[in-house]
Parts: structure tokens; sequence; C-alpha cells
């Protein structure tokens, strides 16, 4: 697991063509707007929440983040443990997130 800045994130995620964003915030948070393309999995939501990340593809490289950074980093955590090799933690969260975000409302 690695944590990244902004623009570390960014930067890195527009090179990478094995990139998959997961969003691991609430329903209500992801209602506000998500990173485009983001897979939604809350991590709230215990077992069911490593259910679907244990179906993911282990293969991927994998940019977390959740409101603030704290639970994208648990989160990142959790897929190490499942043998996950390339998770990286959004410091700051969507809290500090320049880019654009999608409305899903």
């Amino acid at each position: 697991m690695e944590d990244l800045t902004q623009e570390e994130w960014a930067s890195q995620l527009a090179d990478d063509n094995n990139a998959i964003v997961l969003d691991v915030r609430t329903d209500a948070e992801v209602a506000d707007g998500i990173i485009p393309n983001a897979i939604h999995i809350d991590i709230y939501q215990g077992q069911e929440f490593i259910s679907e990340i244990e179906d993911l593809d282990k293969s991927k490289n994998y940019y977390v983040y959740c409101r603030s950074g704290n639970r994208s980093g648990q989160a990142c955590a959790i897929m190490e443990e499942l043998g996950f090799e390339n998770a990286y933690n959004l410091e700051g969260g969507i809290l500090e997130w320049e880019g654009d975000l999608v409305d899903l409302n």
C-alpha cells in the first residue's frame, strides 16, 4: 500500500493502463459526486465489502479513495492482506480532490 498526494495519485492514474479507481464511501457520500469511472464498494458493508473486494482482479492497480483518506487507507490495508499488490490511497480523500467529479443525481 502506498499513500499518494493528490498530484501523485492523479498523475500516476493518468499514466496507468491497468488502473481501477475504487470509491469506498457510503451511498449518501457517493450521491454528492464520484470520480469518473470509479467502482463503488462501501467499506462499512463489513463482510460484504470483503467479499466484493475478493472478487476483484488482483493483477490490476487500485486507486482507492474515501472522504478524507482514512477509510481508503483501511481499505488498502485490507486489500494488501487479501493479496493485492498495488493499492494506492488518496491522501486527503475527495475533500481535497481537484479533478472532475460525476454527479450521480
